[in-house]
């Protein structure tokens, strides 16, 4: 008996279709989302939150990594996620913790200008990526992050760098896992490192 084989493409590719979307959706299914309160930024890419039950969270923001302590801009990209976030509600959205249990996700708020007077008010920043746009903070190119969200946060870098703002005004910045690292003078790597940060 011969095989229908039209047949079985157009099966197997109803098949492949079928498969594709399980994934793309246990993907997005892992990804947990919660409402909270930003009560303290430790540096240009980490914050803490307080849930609904009053229970304090860490939040180090995916796909970016700030200047460190010590480092040119460190303290100008602290103050620029505090302005940004500090006392404000937020959408987090997080899939996984560092080794160090903080949550590594991305922190929404409803930008500055914004006249909402009762919640919820549209949270449509993303915290993380507006450090990149200010030229802030590298995009880190990590496990943390999906391939849409990747490539938004290297255009945005490449168009600090272009602008020359923050941190791309200096003739040759430090990235920051070098600097943790003791390379002070290696040469600024963009957003081209492969690994999370070990902070």
């Amino acid at each position: 008996m011969p095989l229908n084989r039209p047949g079985l493409v157009v099966r197997l590719h109803t098949l492949l279709v079928c498969l594709f979307a399980l994934s793309n959706f246990a993907a997005h299914a892992a990804t947990e989302t919660f409402d909270a309160r930003v009560v303290g930024v430790a540096d240009g890419d980490t914050i803490t939150v307080l849930d609904a039950n009053k229970v304090q969270h860490r939040i180090r923001l995916a796909g970016i990594d700030a200047p460190e302590k010590g480092q040119p801009f460190a303290e100008r990209s602290k103050q620029s996620l505090r302005r940004m976030v500090m006392g404000r509600n937020a959408r987090i959205e997080w899939d996984e913790r560092d080794r160090y249990g903080r949550l590594v996700g991305k922190a929404w708020v409803t930008p500055a200008g914004i006249n909402c007077t009762q919640e919820p008010c549209p949270k449509t920043l993303d915290a993380g990526r507006a450090q990149i746009t200010v030229g802030l903070a590298w995009h880190y190119l990590g496990r943390h992050q999906g391939e849409e969200d990747s490539l938004a946060y290297e255009f945005d870098e490449a168009e600090a760098r272009a602008r020359r703002v923050g941190l791309w005004s200096e003739p040759d910045p430090v990235a920051p896992w070098d600097w943790r690292h003791g390379n002070a003078k290696a040469p600024k790597s963009g957003g081209m490192e492969p690994r999370q940060p070990d902070r």
